[in-house]
């Protein structure tokens, strides 16, 4: 869409979008620190496959030619990227929480910019790379390599914010001579197929407690990606995205609250860093625009 429907009602579905992601990460975390995390993603995966296939059946082109595509391979490779993305971002909150999870993963966008240049074939300004720069010191901020407070997992969301940035230049790269919706459909039914080989194998018994939080997570997982299509339907991308760094504020308070965890001051500083690095990259991406 080149014009936007209703500006106000597009925020207000970003923010909404946002705080179910945030919770949806908050359940998760509980989720993937007392199970399997691959079977708890299996089911998650089972839920937004749902969903997706529900979507295909109402599309009004009807369902074959809503997910026919010449692209096939490519959402292959995208789905893989995204279940190895999913797997490491909640294997990340169970050894990190998160918070400091969250705050790496916020380098994201600025890996996207670096990655649409090679990929992409799209020019990157000096002012672009200089963003991407101060984001990534944003991340050595808060890992704080050679100080003695580094560990391991704290690369997990690093990591899958890279597979998240290299999922979303090929998701740009799909979608530009074929409608968007096969690039929303794959991903969830081949990621259903990739995820049931790997969690099949780790199914085990739930309390009834937690098969009720995991019944809210599939619940949010549905959720968090109708208010993201809504919202979409009402501003552009590009207006409505600096309102998605608000999930960095929900899921810091669902840390602090529910899980008890700690803000240390380089995070903080860190994230901030990253945060205002990536509202320049936006600025400046809305200026050529």
């Amino acid at each position: 869409m080149t014009t936007s429907r209703n500006p106000v009602k597009g925020i207000w579905l970003m923010v909404a979008a946002v705080a179910a992601f945030a919770a949806q990460d908050g359940f998760s975390r509980h989720l993937a620190g007392e199970y399997n995390t691959l079977m708890i993603i299996m089911i998650r995966y089972w839920a937004f496959a749902g969903f997706v296939v529900l979507l295909a059946l109402r599309r009004p082109e009807g369902p074959r030619a809503a997910i026919r595509s010449n692209r096939l391979p490519a959402h292959l490779i995208r789905s893989c990227l995204l279940v190895a993305e999913i797997c490491l971002i909640v294997w990340g909150y169970t050894l990190i929480g998160l918070i400091e999870s969250h705050a790496v993963f916020a380098v994201c966008p600025l890996l996207i910019v670096a990655l649409s240049g090679p990929i992409l074939g799209e020019r990157i300004s000096w002012q672009r790379w200089a963003a991407v720069g101060a984001g990534m010191l944003g991340v050595l901020i808060i890992l704080r390599p050679g100080v003695g407070v580094f560990s391991w997992p704290a690369l997990l969301p690093l990591a899958a914010a890279f597979l998240f940035a290299l999922y979303s230049v090929l998701t740009r790269l799909t979608t530009r001579d074929e409608p968007t919706f096969p690039a929303f459909f794959w991903p969830g039914a081949i990621g259903a197929v990739l995820m049931t080989g790997l969690g099949l194998p780790h199914l085990e018994p739930m309390l009834p407690q937690d098969m009720a939080f995991l019944a809210f997570y599939c619940a949010l997982s549905i959720l968090s990606h109708w208010l993201l299509l809504q919202c979409y339907e009402q501003i552009e991308a590009a207006r409505v995205q600096p309102y998605a760094y608000l999930q960095i504020v929900f899921v810091t308070i669902i840390g602090l609250t529910v899980y008890s965890e700690v803000l240390e001051l380089p995070v903080a500083l860190g994230a901030l860093v990253i945060i205002a690095a990536g509202l320049f990259a936006l600025s400046l991406e809305r200026k050529t625009a």
